[in-house]
């Protein structure tokens, strides 16, 4: 008989060593809603966008070192960037006092040894439940009277993008968000579901320009069991997992026009079904799409659908590129640098004067993704309390050596050469990370994996 209650709550643990994802998958279970594990810190937003977890129990140490604990610190970081009132418990071999008061000063909630004793760590995860419920409810009522926290700024254009974004939340219109690369169209629907009257139900994220075309169907809609020859188990699609809640299809533009159809009669019937199924499923949801992509120009070339279009545009919401933003810049640059000052251990850094207007004088083609990036490379680079203009680490300028200048001596003509030569510049420039170098060049990162195939890179 059990003698120890938690309240209901989801839990996500997330570590390295799969004994202890089974062991403590095991003892939580008859206590809690429900249980999800996973070995691999990158997908803990994944988990906390489609899941919801009320606690995350994660791991201080994976891959890099043994006892230090940095990872721990970098993935708490990334965590409460995500959802701020998230509430995590470390659990670690190696606790000691100095170690402990960094967590909980990093937003951490509290310790799990290893080894465990059962009864402490059942009565440390319903308090930390408990802890997150609360937070639930006065987030419900924080949040909907008006908070932005992560669309940082203030010029003109934002403060209209935010009046758009609480009326167009308080619907339940279809909303497209346009914008380049990097501008944050995923925070703004974020944003738009965090205030809706859907935000106790799933925000469900699929990114349409990292599925291979051969899978969009399966992952959209779901399979069946049998239904193909991969299809060992049966699986959720994604439209089903926002059933009640949001999908949000981001880089819609990459729909082939088979899927397209599909879409659209889940959008006008409300139903969806399953490869291989034989029944529908009827399912109540609200659609936000993104796009860098011209989609009037797509359907004048005749691949995209334009009742699609009206489908998913009943409201449409555009974010100015960070060039356009004027003194935004630094704002934004001053909210990451907090974020990194705390990931790395640098508290008190600040912005000098000339390091401001280095900021200011850039284009950032890459735009907010570019700039957040930029200040990480700057507080891992520099030892300095106050980051300089020769310590802001801008290297995304798609430009050749000498200033951007070239010569007709110097530049090849030829389109093969060129495209590989811009591939591993941008690959170079995102430190290996395909997304990243597939947004610099302006195709989605699936392209990117066939060019680099086809060119041998």
């Amino acid at each position: 008989m059990n003698t120890i209650e938690c309240p209901k709550g989801r839990i996500l643990v997330v570590d390295d060593n799969e004994d202890v994802l089974l062991s403590l998958n095991m003892l939580l279970k008859p206590y809690v809603e429900a249980v999800r594990v996973t070995a691999n810190p990158e997908r803990i937003v994944e988990f906390m966008d489609s899941y919801h977890p009320d606690v995350i129990i994660l791991d201080m140490n994976f891959h890099r070192d043994a006892i230090s604990g940095e990872e721990g610190y970098e993935w708490l970081a990334r965590i409460l960037e995500h959802d701020p009132r998230s509430v995590v418990l470390f659990i670690t071999a190696y606790v000691d006092t100095e170690k402990a008061v960094r967590a909980i000063k990093a937003g951490a909630v509290d310790f799990i040894p290893k080894p465990w004793d059962r009864k402490k760590l059942l009565d440390t995860v319903r308090s930390a439940i408990e802890l997150r419920q609360s937070r639930s409810l006065e987030g419900k009522v924080s949040e909907k009277q008006i908070s932005f926290p992560n669309l940082i700024g203030e010029c003109n254009a934002m403060r209209q993008l935010k009046e758009q974004i609480k009326r167009v939340a308080a619907t339940d219109a279809n909303v497209l968000i346009t914008g380049e690369n990097g501008a944050g169209k995923d925070v703004v629907a974020h944003a738009i579901h965090q205030l809706s009257q859907r935000s106790d139900k799933p925000f469900v994220n699929i990114d349409l320009g990292c599925i291979p075309e051969t899978l969009f169907e399966s992952e959209l809609f779901g399979h069946e069991k049998g239904a193909f020859t991969d299809a060992r188990n049966a699986k959720e699609g994604r439209v089903e997992q926002a059933d009640g809640g949001t999908l949000f299809l981001d880089e819609i533009g990459n729909l082939s026009m088979q899927m397209q159809q599909k879409l659209l009669t889940v959008i006008e019937k409300k139903e969806t079904s399953r490869i291989g199924a034989s029944k529908t499923k009827k399912v109540d949801l609200r659609i936000v799409s993104a796009t860098n992509a011209n989609l009037a120009a797509r359907i004048s070339e005749g691949t995209f659908r334009q009742d699609l279009f009206y489908r998913i545009n009943t409201i449409e919401l555009h974010i100015p590129p960070l060039r356009d933003r004027g003194e935004d810049i630094i704002l934004l640059a001053e909210h990451f640098l907090s974020i990194f000052a705390m990931r790395y251990d640098r508290s008190g850094v600040g912005l000098s004067y000339d390091a401001r207007a280095k900021l200011l004088k850039h284009s950032w083609p890459g735009n907010v993704r570019e700039l957040q990036h930029c200040i990480e490379r700057s507080i891992v680079l520099s030892n300095s309390s106050t980051l300089s203009a020769s310590d802001i680490q801008i290297t995304h300028d798609l430009q050749s050596p000498n200033n951007g200048e070239t010569t007709e001596t110097q530049m090849s003509l030829n389109l093969e050469e060129l495209e590989r030569n811009a591939i591993k510049r941008a690959v170079s420039m995102s430190n290996g990370n395909l997304t990243q170098a597939a947004e610099l060049l302006g195709i989605t990162r699936f392209a990117l994996y066939r060019k680099i195939d086809k060119l041998g890179i």
